[in-house]
């Protein structure tokens, strides 16, 4: 095997890493359990801010920035197919 043989393989080695690493990135950040963990600290975040200022129902209170992730990130995605269709090369 001649140094470029070699080289090559190893360069399609970091390929196929990089491109595993990329599916494996794409799956967390489409993952129920990410949305999910973010949902719940948003509302927490919100709750405990809501407690200290003495805020009432700050429990439902909670709920309004928490929904307000859930509702952006549903209709971003149809948005984004929008966007691609008249962004193709």
């Amino acid at each position: 095997m001649t140094d470029h043989e070699t080289d090559l393989e190893q360069k399609i080695k970091t390929i196929l890493h990089r491109n595993e690493r990329v599916e494996k990135d794409k799956s967390w950040e489409t993952s129920s359990l990410r949305r999910g963990t973010i949902v719940f600290l948003t509302w927490l975040g919100a709750f405990v801010f809501l407690k200290i200022i003495q805020a009432p129902n700050a429990g439902w209170a909670a709920f309004v920035p928490a929904l307000g992730y859930v509702l952006s990130t549903l209709s971003l995605r149809p948005l984004r197919k929008i966007w691609e269709t008249f962004h193709r090369k």
